[in-house]
């Protein structure tokens, strides 16, 4: 099907849901629904085609987005009777952006294969700078026949190169609890590496680059500096506003430790990642930036 024939209804207009259905409606038709009424407002600003329930927006759609905060909204608006997956029906394309579990996400996906829709769990990586931008990568699950018919949607919100088929439903989830797992991991050494080399009389800005150039590079130290000041556009130079928040690292991480136990791995440094950002996400730094870790990390070793 061209992008011109889509008709695709948008539900959660958050903080990431909402750029995307703006540049999704670039590229076709595009009907959105949230039940919070900040999120409405703030879509409004973007000119986006809002209607009054899921249902009203979801007439004549025969594909839909969603972006949910669990597996179980998930659950509740996919399956069952009057269900999302019963409103598409057969031929249908269904585009789960939401972070899940694995577990439901497979449900999802059996349920829909049976009724002849093609479901794909597509969690997205990026921000919400990436989700504005149009340039987020997604990882999906399902078919490859449910592959094809997802990618250009995908494309209109992220990058050609950056959209990957990871497997059977459920792959999809599993490949973001994997990545944002060593994200986490990557993040907490950069933050203790650069703090280290400052205690030490180093510039962060000359050890970042030093690092940059050697075997220690990674995302968080190029593109995502956490030390304030080094990145202007970074997040750590903004007072630690969320591009990624803290919240949302648990909740990835806690995911990641449940696709481990079903994996029956032991990841000491992932279980760690974990308890680090729980204890600091309660210490005060929910709603906060998840490279804000680094001020975790100074208030345990006082200069």
């Amino acid at each position: 099907m061209s992008m011109a024939a889509r008709r695709v209804a948008f539900l959660g207009l958050g903080k990431m849901g909402a750029p995307m259905a703006a540049n999704l409606s670039k590229a076709c038709a595009v009907r959105c629904f949230d039940p919070a009424a900040a999120a409405i407002e703030d879509a409004r600003k973007l000119d986006l085609s809002m209607a009054d329930t899921a249902a009203a927006a979801m007439e004549g759609a025969n594909t839909v987005v969603t972006m949910l905060p669990t597996g179980k909204h998930a659950a509740d608006v996919y399956l069952g009777d009057g269900g999302l997956l019963e409103k598409l029906g057969e031929g249908g394309l269904a585009l789960d952006c939401s972070t899940i579990d694995a577990e439901t996400a497979q449900k999802i996906g059996t349920q829909a294969a049976e009724m002849g829709v093609h479901y794909m769990d597509t969690p997205v990586s990026g921000g919400t700078a990436a989700a504005a931008a149009g340039t987020l990568a997604f990882m999906c699950g399902g078919t490859a026949e449910g592959f094809s018919q997802a990618r250009p949607v995908l494309e209109a919100m992220g990058k050609k190169e950056g959209i990957f088929h990871a497997g059977p439903a459920g792959s999809g989830q599993v490949a973001k609890a994997c990545n944002n797992m060593l994200l986490a991991i990557h993040m907490i050494g950069t933050c203790e590496a650069l703090e280290m080399g400052a205690r030490s009389g180093l510039d962060p800005a000359t050890l970042a680059e030093i690092m940059t150039a050697s075997s220690g590079r990674n995302w968080s130290l190029e593109v995502y500096n956490p030390v304030e000041g080094v990145m202007p556009n970074a997040p750590a130079s903004k007072g630690y506003a969320p591009g990624f928040a803290v919240d949302l690292m648990v909740k990835d991480l806690g995911l990641a430790q449940e696709v481990a136990a079903l994996a029956k791995l032991n990841t000491p440094l992932g279980a760690l990642a974990h308890k680090l950002y729980s204890d600091h996400q309660k210490a005060g730094g929910s709603g906060t930036d998840f490279s804000s870790i680094i001020l975790a990390l100074r208030e345990a070793s006082p200069a």
